[in-house]
């Protein structure tokens, strides 16, 4: 898991990049983006929405607390184009407890048992701080596992197939790839200082089921 804070997006490098007066014009763009996405926000715009429903339907809900997370609108504000795979590094226990503390900094969307039941903590349109990359975070979806990455035997059977009807089900509605380039673990993000999920993850594995489950939800 990771913070809001890892790679910023921001005027200062656009403006190294652009420039002098071109700087201005930058930041201008930049304001007329965030406009564009937060259009939503103003009271009268505000689309109906229900806190706790489940985007999972056969997950169950356990709120993070609201720090770890940023109130979105996506994919109207923020396209879902990754799913980014953890591991706690501990217990399912564990991963419930310090998401729902404000201190803590970060949650995910997700956390997954080694039994296979899966947690929503946040939902799925607002953006949630696990990737220690704020553009990552914007663009994904971020699913935690119970267990360690030095230890091969915490990655179950049931896990996997849990995970990977999640991952298939959260593929089938924002239309992702079911590929390598779209799934990812939490490692390869831009920025990040984790090696989860780690050696022992079995890739190969794993996407095998996410593809059969995607064919089988059509």
């Amino acid at each position: 898991m990771g913070s809001e804070n890892g790679k910023k997006r921001g005027v200062g490098r656009r403006a190294v990049l652009l420039g002098g007066g071109a700087a201005v014009v930058g930041t201008a763009v930049l304001a007329r983006e965030d406009l564009a996405r937060a259009w939503w926000r103003l009271p009268w715009m505000e689309k109906p929405r229900t806190d706790g429903e489940l985007d999972h339907k056969p997950a169950e809900w356990t709120a993070a607390h609201q720090a770890n997370w940023r109130r979105a609108d996506r994919p109207d504000d923020y396209t879902i184009d990754r799913v980014v795979i953890h591991v706690v590094q501990g217990s399912y226990a564990t991963a419930l407890r310090v998401f729902r503390n404000p201190l803590h900094g970060a949650a995910t969307h997700y956390v997954v048992r080694k039994d296979g039941h899966v947690a929503q903590m946040i939902r799925e349109l607002d953006v949630a701080f696990h990737a220690g990359n704020r553009d990552m975070n914007e663009r994904s979806i971020g699913i935690e596992h119970e267990g360690f990455v030095d230890r091969p035997q915490d990655f179950t059977a049931e896990m996997y197939a849990g995970s990977a009807r999640l991952t298939a089900d959260i593929c089938r509605r924002y239309g992702i790839p079911v590929d390598r380039e779209h799934i990812i673990g939490h490692v390869e993000v831009e920025g990040t200082d984790h090696t989860d999920p780690g050696p022992h993850w079995d890739w190969d594995r794993y996407l095998t089921l996410v593809r059969k489950e995607r064919a089988r939800l059509g």
